[in-house]
């Protein structure tokens, strides 16, 4: 009996899948190493050259192990398509409209001159320029479902990084039909069919854009007038797949639906909603991706050519990582950010999968290179997170060097987490009392502006020790904690509580109930945004009414401890964190 048994394909995919999810993937987390490996890897151990090449042998395997991997590109692809309907709700056309320069100036050159350098390097080692053009252009796209998962679009890393991204996506197109031209094949295409695709393409998304903008607002208002949640989500999915296949059906790609779809549902004042319903979705599929590209390698070639694998990889990084750094920095990019994003970018994309299979459809490229290019491309979007690990450590040392970190003969001065709106007033308030400080934001724009406004003001990131340790954090009177980032802030408060017992910290809250979180996670104090600006709204009015001064600032220190009071007492304290008794400040 046990020779007939065979799993059923569906339901052991998706016990391993759902398997990944929901224990490897913790397990690796636990471990601080990246989901984004962690499924890669999961790929490589259950794919078709790993444990699923000894099902026949041992047939119970089957049901943990994914034989066919072709079977996951429906759902890899609806991960990717999932992935830039959410970029797309996290913009607006006027935000897009302000990335014009980055995605039309910056993403054309970095995107050619990476292929340009690379099609040179392979002419010389005896590539045909057709095959060199195809492979460079294939090698020098970079990883939408991954970049955009590790860098924070709100950022100037991120938005750099977006906007190339963006313009190597429009741009899959054209390169294609760019193959086709050249290909040596009964596949090939002319410049009629292109033009004829691009022309119906930009009608179709036209088209979706107007009826976007007068049909989804009523949508959605009718699906949220049924208080259910299904029928939110269904109508979320409908819109997305629907600008999909719309896309695809002309000739473009489905993702360029996706994101048309997401900028039209950010118009609206639903775009929250359905972003928080679409995300765990868009996490899961990600990962189906993920581990479809750990099951394209191929264990057996890669140690058999693990020398030409590496120098060939290694050196589509360097290349891609030079020219973007240094087509960002003649761009107005200050050197730290311009050296983050290009490392970010240097490795190959998952639509290097895509052109790649194109090429070798024309015969541009034979299967066996085609074979070998692949195992690099999925190598280099394995070490995509240590990439940008990387990337931000560099711009750090280059920030670091840049804007003057103190060192061991500074004398202590309070950390300000956060150059924004109220960091500044903190350090406002320190300079009026003779007290000496320095701000830190991982926010480049935020940085620049507050030195520019005189502040003293660094790059980096506080949630690393060792950006706060080269600030004095050990010999500081205190940290300020200003960010609106009630999740971050917490877990900068629990960890500086944990490192070091008797720092005052001192935290931003958003409300009463994150101020107990705070002190909870051991913050010394905690200033709900909510309480404080009750209380200035009370000030104003008694004052302007006839009250008193003197009173007034009486009963609003009072009212004030007896929320701190009430504050404690909700959060449930198990200790009160000793104070320091150094200078604080007045």
């Amino acid at each position: 009996m046990t020779e007939g048994i065979e799993p059923t394909s569906m339901l052991s995919d998706a016990l391993v899948i759902l398997g990944a999810a929901g224990l490897v993937i913790p397990l690796f987390a636990r471990f601080r190493i990246t989901p984004v490996i962690g499924f890669i890897l999961i790929g490589v151990a259950v794919g078709p050259f790993g444990l699923g090449r000894l099902v026949p042998e041992v047939p119970w395997l089957g049901y943990v192990t994914i034989a066919h991997a072709e079977a996951l590109e429906p759902f890899a692809e609806f991960g990717i398509v999932l992935l830039l309907f959410g970029i797309g709700l996290e913009l607006s056309f006027k935000r897009l409209a302000a990335m014009r320069s980055l995605i039309f100036r910056m993403g054309p050159m970095e995107l050619f001159g990476s292929a340009a350098l690379i099609a040179l390097g392979l002419m010389a080692l005896g590539n045909s320029p057709p095959t060199a053009l195809a492979l460079g252009l294939a090698l020098s796209l970079s990883s939408t479902a991954l970049v955009l998962r590790i860098v924070r679009a709100d950022t100037q890393v991120g938005r750099t990084a977006l906007g190339t991204l963006l313009f190597e996506d429009i741009a899959i197109v054209p390169i294609i039909f760019l193959l086709g031209a050249m290909g040596r094949g009964d596949q090939t295409t002319d410049l009629h069919t292109f033009l004829t695709t691009l022309g119906t393409g930009a009608l179709v998304v036209a088209v979706l854009i107007l009826f976007g903008r007068t049909l989804l607002p009523y949508l959605f208002a009718q699906a949220a007038r049924t208080k259910s949640s299904e029928i939110f989500l269904a109508a979320s999915l409908l819109v997305v797949i629907a600008a999909s296949l719309a896309t695809a059906a002309v000739g473009l790609s489905p993702i360029v639906g996706a994101l048309v779809a997401g900028l039209m549902i950010a118009e609206t004042e639903f775009h929250g909603e359905v972003e928080g319903m679409i995300d765990p979705f868009k996490g899961l599929a990600l990962g189906v991706f993920l581990i479809t590209i750990g099951m394209s390698l191929n264990l057996e070639v890669l140690w058999q050519r693990t020398w030409d694998i590496s120098v060939a990889l290694a050196l589509v990084l360097v290349i891609k990582a030079a020219v973007t750094s240094a087509i960002l920095r003649l761009g107005g990019l200050r050197t730290a950010p311009a050296i983050e994003a290009g490392v970010l970018l240097a490795s190959p994309s998952e639509t290097t999968l895509i052109v790649l299979t194109s090429a070798v459809s024309v015969n541009l490229i034979n299967p066996d290179a085609a074979q070998f290019w692949q195992i690099v491309t999925a190598l280099g979007l394995t070490i995509t997170p240590l990439l940008a690990r990387l990337g931000r450590k560099v711009a750090s040392r280059i920030s670091s060097g840049d804007d003057g970190m103190i060192d061991d003969g500074d004398g202590p001065r309070v950390i300000i987490v956060g150059a924004g709106r109220v960091g500044r007033l903190v350090a406002d308030m320190l300079v009026t009392h003779e007290r000496s400080y320095v701000a830190v934001d991982a926010d480049a724009d935020l940085t620049e502006r507050a030195r520019r406004m005189g502040y003293l003001a660094i790059f980096g990131d506080a949630g690393r020790a060792d950006v706060l340790r080269r600030l004095g954090v050990e010999r500081a009177p205190a940290v300020v904690l200003t960010m609106d980032q009630p999740v971050l802030a917490e877990r900068l408060v629990a960890k500086l509580r944990d490192e070091f017992p008797e720092l005052l910290i001192v935290a931003r809250a958003r409300d009463v109930a994150h101020a107990a979180s705070l002190y909870r996670a051991g913050a010394s104090h905690a200033v709900p945004e909510t309480l404080e600006a009750s209380l200035q709204l009370s000030e104003a009015v008694l004052t302007d009414i006839g009250v008193a001064m003197g009173p007034v600032i009486a009963s609003i220190h009072e009212k004030r401890d007896e929320f701190r009071v009430e504050i404690e007492r909700e959060g449930a304290l198990d200790y009160r964190p000793k104070l320091r008794t150094g200078p604080t400040g007045d």
